[in-house]
């Protein structure tokens, strides 16, 4: 079993209006990862012809917060393809863990606009290191119904990676920036949404997955997020999202999240009524 070890430093930057490391960051932490560990390798030329991420499972397990010594991501690589592979990740923060992901990755020729096979030798090491994993359950697929939420935002020219396309990680600050907008449209006093306000709770997320369909650039006219509610819980909801160009009505990801509601102090209280009604409205459904 070959496990590539990656410190990766923390920013007071990344905390968010609760206090602690936004989702985002979590997934922007296994991107540095992982490409911390493809640069160590033989195949680190990899990452300048063209690598692009397909899906991420994200298991939330604790929040995390700031701290000067860096988190610490275990790396595997699992399944194998001609033109893809798997990554496996658990991260912690001091010993503990407070993530585990697994990525599903693919080369890319961004001059012709296809995926491109793997030379012998770029297979030939990864099928060196990777080992059989245990299958990490995903939330499904959902698809957002006819009425939906929807929720506007522009690309930043600073969400642009080096390849010239949005990041994957600034995709889940598009949904999570929607999820915000659609709870302070229901109730703009339930969480921290400016500065003078105390909010009465917080949203702790446990789950997410990502699938992105195609890749998204710059432009100054907004795009937008869709979302559904596809189950409430208790405690819990399960969003489903879409990011789209209204004008086109192309598809550039789909997403699915599940939300502990919690009070002040991070104990899970029941979902309120105005988001069960919400889940009426706007309801999303399995594909």
């Amino acid at each position: 079993m070959t496990v590539f070890e990656v410190d990766v430093p923390l920013r007071w930057a990344d905390l968010d209006a609760q206090g602690h490391v936004n989702n985002a960051l979590v997934v922007d932490y296994l991107q540095e990862a992982r490409v911390g560990a493809l640069l160590r390798s033989p195949n680190a030329g990899i990452l300048g012809s063209g690598v692009v991420v397909v899906e991420h499972k994200v298991d939330y397990l604790a929040p995390i917060s700031y701290d000067a010594e860096p988190l610490r991501a275990r790396l595997r690589i699992g399944r194998v393809r001609a033109a893809s592979f798997v990554y496996d990740y658990g991260l912690a923060q001091r010993g503990r863990p407070v993530a585990r992901a697994r990525t599903s990755a693919c080369l890319f020729d961004f001059a012709t606009g296809a995926p491109r096979r793997m030379t012998a030798e770029e297979r030939a090491w990864f099928e060196s290191v990777a080992e059989p994993l245990e299958p990490l359950r995903g939330l499904g697929e959902y698809r957002v119904g006819e009425i939906a939420h929807e929720h506007p935002f522009t690309v930043r020219w600073s969400d642009l990676d080096s390849y010239g396309h949005v990041n994957n990680v600034a995709f889940l600050t598009y949904v999570g920036e929607a999820r915000v907008a659609f709870h302070r449209q229901l109730d703009p006093e339930a969480l921290r949404t400016d500065g003078a306000s105390e909010p009465r709770g917080m949203l702790l997320i446990a789950r997410q997955d990502v699938r992105y369909l195609n890749q998204l650039e710059h432009r100054l006219e907004p795009y937008a997020v869709r979302t559904g509610i596809a189950r409430v819980g208790t405690t819990s909801v399960t969003f489903a999202h879409e990011i789209i160009d209204p004008r086109l009505g192309k598809t550039f990801a789909r997403a699915a999240a599940v939300l502990v509601h919690a009070d002040a102090s991070g104990r899970p209280i029941p979902v309120s009524d105005a988001v069960r009604a919400a889940a009426e409205r706007w309801p999303a459904h399995h594909a």
